[in-house]
């Protein structure tokens, strides 16, 4: 969760004209075992849902438009056993409390995932201030980010989902009025494809990304670091002890960085000889993708992969991105209760974040996040399944 630090005030925001969500017995259950009625409020006026998306290999995706957040997400184990491959809550209740439960789990996360140096960057010549929520930093677009927004929702058919948002001038103290879509399609190749795409009428950032906890053994109440990772970089971007990168890259090359070659995470992720792994209790780092080339990201070359021998379940990751920020679970363990009950142990699971490099507004030699009026902010990243 990454340690996230809400204030009182998103607090407010996120609570305010929540309803008692309804547990009627007579609920049919989706294939993760969640009941939609646990998910039918309304939130800041608006109506907050549960979406299911399902195709004909027995796929099952289910998300609710308050965070933009992907719940649950079965897919067939080796063995055809239906498996919920994602951390989250069963209701909506918990999804809204960011005092007792605070989680970006499954979230489209906005206006600018991962962290922005001091909460400060500059817009033609203007500092711009946002609020400091993680260690200083603006992390996930501030307290009261579009994680704990209610998007609008269109559901066209069974397999696509399209959720909107209008985060308005001064939002979380960025500038400019965005529109911005994210469209969720669960294809026939068991591939849960996500789409980003937004516009503004003042030059601001933009940087969204999907924020699923993938735990593919099973089991999520055992921690999963024997998951097998491989990720498509020659280079990652060092941060230091607040998790903000330095502005310098670095190889990969003779470091627990390397994951060029797949290997369970478990050989490398407690090296605490190295002051990546040890500042972050793990993994919680940018990679700089080997598909990204000359301002164009390739998204039909495998960017990252994660793979359970457990259940033999391998995800394969696509995107556009210059980077995904690998993030193995370091702050969970804290007791909490969430889906089905389970209380989630320390690094139980791998998020696979396509982004711009963290604080890149600050960081000009990057690729730029900015969004002027105008232009069409767009983002891909596919997550497909299959057997391994």
């Amino acid at each position: 969760m990454k340690n996230i630090k809400l204030s009182i005030l998103g607090l407010g925001i996120a609570l305010i004209g929540l309803s008692a969500c309804s547990t009627n017995p007579e609920s049919v259950l989706t294939q993760s075992g969640l009941n939609p009625a646990a998910f039918d409020t309304v939130i800041n006026k608006k109506d907050v849902k549960l979406y299911v998306l399902k195709n004909s290999n027995g796929m099952e995706v289910c998300i609710t438009n308050f965070g933009g957040r992907v719940v649950s997400l079965v897919v067939p184990d080796k063995n055809g056993k239906p498996t919920d491959v994602v951390l989250g809550y069963d209701n909506i209740a918990q999804y809204a409390d960011t005092v007792n439960s605070p989680s970006d789990f499954g979230s489209s996360v906005g206006r600018y995932a991962n962290r922005i140096n001091k909460g400060k960057f500059v817009v033609d010549g203007k500092t711009i201030q946002l609020p400091t929520n993680n260690f200083g930093h603006c992390l996930h677009g501030g307290p009261s980010g579009w994680m704990y927004q209610v998007y609008d929702a269109t559901q066209p058919n069974d397999s696509t989902l399209q959720l909107s948002i209008v985060s308005p001038d001064g939002d979380n103290g960025f500038p400019g009025t965005v529109k911005a879509t994210t469209t969720y399609k669960l294809l026939s190749n068991n591939t849960l494809d996500i789409v980003f795409e937004a516009t503004t009428d003042k030059e601001t950032v933009v940087n969204m990304t999907n924020h699923s906890y993938f735990s593919l053994n099973g089991d999520p109440s055992t921690e999963g670091m024997d998951m097998v990772l491989y990720v498509n970089a020659d280079n990652y971007t060092p941060a230091d002890s607040t998790y903000m990168t330095t502005g310098e890259i670095k190889p990969v090359e003779g470091t627990p960085m390397d994951f060029r070659k797949a290997h369970a995470i478990s050989e490398t992720i407690n090296d605490t000889t190295f002051d990546q792994i040890r500042n972050a209790s793990g993994y919680d780092h940018n990679w700089c993708l080997n598909t990204y080339k000359d301002g164009k990201g390739d998204d039909t070359t495998v960017a990252a992969s994660l793979y359970s021998p457990k259940t033999g379940i391998f995800l394969e990751m696509f995107t556009n991105e210059p980077g995904v920020q690998v993030y193995t679970g370091n702050f969970q363990g804290t007791g909490v209760s969430c889906k089905h009950g389970v209380k989630y142990p320390k690094h139980v699971s791998v998020c696979l974040e396509s982004q711009k490099y963290p604080d890149s507004p600050n960081k000009k030699q990057w690729p730029s996040p900015y969004l002027k009026p105008g232009e069409k902010y767009y983002s891909h990243v596919a997550y497909k399944f299959s057997i391994k």
